[in-house]
């Protein structure tokens, strides 16, 4: 399990919660993206490490093991958040059935946060709702909620999109066709000492990571 073999589908899951969003293929697929990019993220010795929506705990997890093992001097601190209070729980038992730990917040998106973590969070990971739905499903309680994505499927992304600025790296969904889209987003060293200027992530896109992985199905019936 050691080094550039090791497989994120080792990840055993010990809880689960039928109120519980659990992996498949679009988490499978935003590991898949931070292993791809491991190069980078290993150079880059991210310090602070975010995940808005953890679930399961399968993503959050996944990483803190891929920074460890190949950074074993790596101090980095891991945080996740979820509106769902059963996710935390989940989550906190596969962590520690790895043996690597987070911070778990019961918090909508960052909500709280934006003081503690302005500027200071390398990475961010976030596997949003996105699935066309009701605008009522939006963060109403039950699973539901983990992929109501409102009319036109973005009501959560546009929310977790300005709480991303400033972030080196950002994992978004496409709503077009249901496809996962990976976009890289880079924080200038410059624009470290420039709080006080207004900038756009637009402005920061380097490159996208892929630019549509494999259709990926509809997930209000498989979850």
């Amino acid at each position: 399990m050691e080094g550039i073999g090791w497989k994120t589908a080792q990840i055993r899951l010990v809880s689960s919660h039928p109120e519980v969003y659990e992996p498949c293929d679009d988490s499978f697929a935003l590991v898949d993206a931070l292993l791809a990019d491991r190069t980078n993220l290993l150079l880059h010795r991210p310090a602070i490490c975010l995940e808005v929506g953890c679930g399961s705990g399968y993503v959050i997890t996944s990483l803190a093991l891929m920074l460890r093992r190949q950074i074993p001097s790596s101090a980095a601190y891991f945080l996740a958040t979820d509106i769902n209070p059963h996710a935390l729980s989940v989550t906190g038992e596969t962590l520690a059935a790895h043996g690597v730990e987070a911070e778990l917040l019961l918090a909508d998106i960052a909500s709280g946060l934006e003081d503690r973590l302005a500027g200071k969070v390398d990475l961010m990971v976030v596997n949003p709702p996105y699935v066309p739905t009701p605008e009522d499903e939006v963060g109403a309680p039950g699973i539901a909620a983990a992929w109501a994505g409102g009319e036109n499927g973005r009501r959560v992304i546009d929310r977790i999109l300005p709480a991303a600025d400033r972030l080196l790296i950002v994992v978004q969904r496409s709503t077009e066709e249901e496809n996962l889209q990976i976009i890289k987003f880079w924080r200038d060293a410059d624009e470290e000492s420039a709080a006080s200027s207004p900038t756009t992530i637009a402005g920061r896109v380097i490159e996208s990571l892929a630019s549509h992985l494999p259709r990926l199905s509809s997930f209000r019936g498989t979850h």
